[in-house]
């Protein structure tokens, strides 16, 4: 058996103060009401789920106009901070810790799933190649319109407001969610950024959104409680750079310095492939950064210890194994076999593949 020691050594990531590295990634389930408040059976999928060393939300929109799913959640009202703070307050009375992912989708959304039936927004007017889950299943993405500088204004404005909601439902942090193709992501990267405004053009402009963003979060959160997530490989969501290692070293350099909890990186998209190459600049990537660093994508037990021993991460988070094993680090403790996934109830549903998957001792 391997060493799994190394996955429950406690961690500080700013000012969370972890119990073990085993962590939880965020998992859209698509099962909240079209309101986007969170369904009941939400505290007990989470309250299961609190042995991890930090739950990490499923993505939360920050606004109607940052959906881009049917069924998520939302932080932009008070009922959906109701909602949250009774999810807290179970995760809380499991002896857990949990994050809120704050989202904006950008692009990657359909009309049909916005105010007014609008087009979704993005950096600029460029369709995405990519599909999302609508009322009648995958749908083509609907063509997006460039956000106007008051538009970026007010997707400020909703970040901050968002980042209120959350601290009052008593979050101990918030995630951004800069990764996999959506909005930050998209202002990030010229393959869709083709503005040239404040906001385009150089690597400085193209970041400029994301380090508005952070700095909005940290005027609500202490920086201590407030992590970043990325993903330098573009696998997700139709996203590319010209010079991805450039774009995310400079990224980097700006998150360093704040005080941040944790960067939390995608190192490998489920079903894409990762070469040498790409693991060898994600190696350079994380050693730019000045904090924790949270690996996730492809690990299993052993790897992730080993990922720690070595110093290649922190704390490993992951997300499939999480569904369907909600006692996973005692699992990965004792070396017990893990329940697979069905992932025909990954999305959408009830308590169905939701809260029904076994634990070990009961």
């Amino acid at each position: 058996m391997s060493d799994m020691s190394p996955l429950f050594t406690p961690l500080r990531a700013g000012n969370l103060m972890l119990p073990n590295r085993v962590l939880m990634a965020p998992l859209t389930r698509n099962r909240a009401p079209a309101d986007g408040t969170p369904a009941r059976m939400a505290e007990t999928y989470y309250a299961q789920r609190a042995s991890a060393g930090l739950i990490v939300s499923e993505a939360t929109q920050v606004s109607p106009m940052g959906k881009g799913y049917i069924d998520t959640p939302g932080i932009h009202e008070q009922a959906h901070a109701d909602a949250w703070a009774r999810i807290v307050e179970a995760v809380h009375a499991a002896g857990g810790r949990i994050v809120l992912q704050l989202w904006h989708v950008g692009r990657i959304s359909h009309s049909s799933l916005l105010p007014g039936g609008a087009a979704p927004v993005s950096a600029s007017a460029v369709r995405a190649e990519s599909k999302t889950f609508t009322a009648n299943g995958f749908e083509p993405c609907s063509p997006p319109e460039a956000l106007s500088l008051d538009g970026i204004a007010r997707t400020l404005d909703d970040y901050e407001t968002a980042a209120r909601l959350a601290k009052a439902a008593g979050f101990d942090g918030v995630e951004v969610h800069g990764a996999n193709g959506y909005l930050l992501d998209q202002f990030l990267q010229d393959g869709v950024n083709r503005r040239d405004d404040a906001y385009g053009g150089s690597v400085e402009n193209r970041m400029r959104l994301l380090r508005e963003v952070v700095e909005r979060v940290s005027s609500v959160f202490d920086p201590g409680d407030v992590g970043v997530r990325l993903s330098p490989l573009g696998q997700a969501n139709d996203i590319s750079d010209s010079d991805p290692e450039g774009l995310f070293s400079a990224v980097i350099d700006m998150l360093s310095g704040r005080g941040l909890a944790y960067l939390h990186l995608i190192e490998e998209f489920y079903g894409a492939d990762t070469t040498d190459a790409d693991r060898d600049m994600l190696r350079r990537l994380r050693g730019r950064f000045d904090g924790v660093y949270f690996g996730n994508g492809g690990y299993d037990g052993a790897r992730a210890a080993a990922a720690i021993r070595e110093g290649g991460a922190d704390a490993i988070a992951f997300g499939r194994p999480f569904i369907a094993n909600p006692d996973l680090p005692e699992r990965f403790r004792r070396g017990a076999a893990l329940t697979p996934p069905d992932q025909d109830t990954f999305y959408g549903g009830d308590e169905t593949g939701y809260t029904d998957y076994p634990f070990l001792d009961r």
